[in-house]
């Protein structure tokens, strides 16, 4: 009987070390930051896993800020951003000795849209301008009917926020009466339920919901609308590479200092053939082909 014992706990011993050795084997991976990133991130993560079983990648959101500031804070190996880093958060990683990485991984078009039953098919910058900074207060006031214009917005956390101020506002502050919203499958699902609503954001959220009108835009009055979808509601990569549709910008990955081997597969991995096939899958935009 002591024997059989001392066979038990030295084969518990070992089963032990196995399993410790196993863990420890495993290669972990977080990625935190854009919201608008998050479902990219996640497939992303789910079929990489899939195929390499020894690593774990854990994606969360937050906002692009969050992410930046978890990576100085070294508690996150990869910030998903939806905008290029600031100056003040690049000049504390220089604080910090940290040396940043900036990987664009995708591109993306930044949506405008508005519930289907509204009349209103296109708008101009100048137009979007003047909605989100509380010019225009009526939807007549840009050729729809006499009802009062809702906005919806982002959390000033996120670079999609930061992005729309910078690239369509000019800098200008966003209307007090702006609604922001947590992440845009909210504004998504606001728009879809508000008659007179107006949102934005990465258009791949959008595309699968009849309740939305993805509005065509304008650059200036006298240029032709182009929408960042085709009629079968597929985004048009074509107008979004040569720059003809007025919003569209990069998405980013960063990262802090020198990559371990396991991240830098992945990485690669990404900007491959087989990533870049899934962000097109999703609904986002793939690297031009050089």
């Amino acid at each position: 009987m002591k024997k059989y014992l001392a066979s038990l706990l030295i084969f518990a011993w070992l089963s032990g070390m196995f399993c410790y050795n196993f863990v420890q084997a495993a290669e972990n991976i977080t990625v935190k930051g854009s919201d608008t990133m998050v479902i990219l991130g996640q497939r992303l993560a789910e079929e990489y896993m899939n195929k390499n079983k020894d690593v774990t990648i854990q994606v969360t959101g937050g906002g692009s800020g969050t992410g930046i500031a978890a990576l100085l804070n070294k508690t996150t190996n990869l910030a998903n951003s939806s905008r290029p880093i600031k100056d003040m958060e690049a000049k504390k990683a220089k604080e910090l000795g940290v040396e940043i990485t900036e990987v664009k991984i995708a591109l993306d078009g930044l949506a405008v849209v508005v519930n289907s039953e509204n009349p209103v098919n296109e708008l101009t910058m100048k137009q979007i301008l003047g909605i989100y900074t509380g010019h225009y207060k009526n939807w007549k006031e840009v050729g729809g009917p006499d009802q009062k214009i809702m906005r919806y917005s982002r959390e000033s956390n996120s670079g999609t926020y930061v992005f729309f101020k910078e690239h369509v506002l000019l800098d200008r502050d966003y209307a007090p009466d702006c609604q922001t919203m947590s992440g845009t499958s909210a504004v998504a699902e606001a728009v879809s339920k508000d008659k007179w609503g107006i949102g934005f954001g990465g258009v791949a959220y959008f595309v699968k919901t009849s309740e939305l009108k993805i509005l065509k835009i304008k650059k200036l009055d006298s240029t032709a609308p182009v929408s960042p979808i085709k009629e079968d509601r597929s985004v048009n990569y074509e107008q979004i590479w040569n720059e003809e549709y007025p919003i569209a910008r990069y998405l980013y990955i960063y990262v802090a200092g020198k990559p371990t081997s396991t991240i830098k597969k992945y990485m690669d991995w990404i900007l491959g053939t087989e990533g870049q096939n899934i962000v097109a899958r999703i609904g986002y935009v793939p690297l031009p082909k050089k």
